[in-house]
């Protein structure tokens, strides 16, 4: 049986824009077996994107993504289940859009991406990963605190 995990999932300003995407995004996240337990709209200003990308610091893109990060507010989730992070990364499919679009047209990146900046959706890409994520944007949330809780909760209904 796979881990259960917690990963962050983003739902970016370019596609969070209009409610009528995030509503099916929200749809298809709990038709596919993920756990929404924390969800959450914000808008970052230019520090808070430069800090949460800060491993892309003086790539050629950082600019463009410090830029797209900060356009409008965007969706935070905090997903739970079974192999939650490679789970919701096979959900949104590859980071290019266009590979997205081409091989796998049923990801939500190439439903509702529009360029490799753009692309609609982050997703974190090991548990540590998770684990500073989430932190930072639920405010210092401490996700092994949560993650035993939830394993007690589960004991009590074996």
């Amino acid at each position: 049986m796979s881990p259960t995990q917690l990963t962050l999932g983003i739902i970016k300003p370019s596609v969070a824009a209009t409610q009528a995407p995030v509503q099916e995004i929200l749809k298809t996240i709990k038709a596919s077996g993920l756990e929404i337990v924390r969800s959450k709209r914000i808008f970052w200003k230019a520090a808070d994107a430069e800090q949460f990308y800060a491993e892309h610091a003086g790539r050629f893109y950082f600019p463009r993504l410090v830029q797209h990060a900060t356009s409008g507010p965007f969706v935070a989730l905090a997903l739970h289940g079974p192999d939650a992070i490679k789970h919701w990364r096979s959900l949104i499919g590859p980071t290019h859009v266009y590979k997205g679009q081409w091989n796998n047209p049923e990801t939500l990146r190439a439903r509702y991406g529009l360029s490799d900046t753009r692309n609609g959706f982050h997703g974190s890409d090991s548990p540590e990963s998770a684990r500073k994520e989430l932190a930072q944007i639920f405010e210092g949330w401490d996700v092994d605190w949560w993650m035993e809780q939830q394993g007690k909760e589960q004991g009590r209904h074996l």
